[in-house]
């Protein structure tokens, strides 16, 4: 039975955590870029060079999630350790898959914001999949902080180490 991640899986979760926490932390340009792209009007170079790179780290997250997902069906994951009630269980296995559709619809609508001027694309990406892929975050870190603490399962290793 697999009790750790393989170190692909490791690498590659480690990164997206890199590169998603970037995009979200350093947001702000995107706005003005919006409102001046759907506006028709004209773009400063400076907004347009953190926009490309807005765009770039997203189509980075979403080729490391395609990756990753194929590594999750090819490798499998760690069984959920015995100490996790059922109920956390079947709120982890929700989250996880949770997070793995955020990380492939939301570059998805980002490219259909930036690269089609799909302004409902562009609202669904900045309005409810930012809020929405915050809380499974939010989900995600107090899951693993409630392993480490208080069902002291040492959980966080599988994804550090690849100890248990």
């Amino acid at each position: 039975m697999k009790t750790a991640f393989s170190i692909p899986q490791r690498i590659v979760h480690w990164l997206m955590a890199v590169l998603i926490l970037f995009n979200l932390l350093f947001s702000d340009v995107m706005t003005t870029f919006g409102e001046l792209y759907f506006g028709d009007k004209p773009i400063p170079p400076d907004v347009m060079s953190s926009a490309n790179i807005h765009a770039y780290v997203g189509i980075a997250i979403l080729a490391l999630a395609l990756t990753r997902l194929c590594l999750r069906i090819a490798q499998g994951a760690p069984a959920h350790p015995p100490e996790e009630p059922a109920f956390f269980r079947f709120v982890a296995t929700i989250v996880h898959w949770s997070l793995y559709a955020m990380f492939i619809i939301m570059p998805f609508a980002g490219i259909g914001a930036f690269y089609f001027k799909n302004s409902t694309a562009a609202f669904a990406h900045i309005g409810w999949m930012k809020t929405a892929l915050w809380v499974l975050i939010g989900l995600h870190l107090l899951g693993v902080l409630a392993h480490q603490f208080y069902w002291k399962t040492n959980i966080l290793r599988r994804m550090t180490t690849g100890r248990t």
